[in-house]
């Protein structure tokens, strides 16, 4: 059975922390669930970059198709799933915008040839064929050959602001364990759900 903690983002990292150790690949890889403006739903995976009490942080390109769902509607969702754990953990609440300092500490630790590919990706826009990519990466290889490569105005981070965590662990005979965090004030409320 799931131990209750006093707040989400403590069994969050105690469960992220064991991810860690045993996932053989990207222990931060998240689905998030946006919706575009018609109310058409659309999924895809990121990579955690943070988390801490304010919330979870992930970065795209602001031109991307999930940004543009965000800038229609900032509400989204977020599934982990360990599998190696038989564990996930959903999240839902609203997202808001990094920082420019957060976004620039962040960009500025990347490799460099990832800082040039966010330059080069015109990110969900369509590509006539590999070659377009290949001669954009090699355009802005040249340009930010020597020094530092800046952040895009175009690239930044988002913040999930959790409003609710659910935290699931498989069970024999599929009656798994299910305990919700809603958020309550300051605080949280916690109940379990059938499986």
């Amino acid at each position: 059975m799931i131990s209750e903690h006093d707040s989400p983002y403590d069994l969050f990292n105690s469960w992220f922390g064991d991810a860690s150790e045993s996932e053989p690949s990207d222990p931060n890889a998240v689905a998030v669930a946006t919706v575009s403006d018609d109310g058409k739903p659309s999924v895809r995976m990121v990579l955690l970059k943070s988390v801490d009490e304010q919330g979870f942080v992930f970065y795209t390109n602001l031109g991307s198709r999930k940004a543009g769902h965000i800038q229609a509607n900032s509400n989204i969702a977020m599934c982990f799933h360990w599998k190696s754990l038989k564990r996930q953990v959903r999240i839902e609440g609203a997202v808001q915008p990094v920082t420019d300092e957060e976004a620039d500490e962040y960009f500025g630790s990347r490799p460099k040839m990832s800082q040039i590919g966010a330059w080069a990706s015109k990110q969900s826009q369509k590509l006539e064929g590999r070659l377009e990519l290949e001669r954009r990466i090699a355009e802005y290889t040249a340009k930010f050959n020597i020094g530092t490569v800046p952040r895009p105005e175009f690239w930044s981070g988002f913040r999930l602001v959790p409003e609710m965590f659910e935290f699931w662990q498989d069970q024999t005979f599929r009656l798994h364990d299910r305990l919700i965090y809603e958020r309550s004030g300051d605080g949280w409320t916690t109940h379990r759900l059938f499986p």
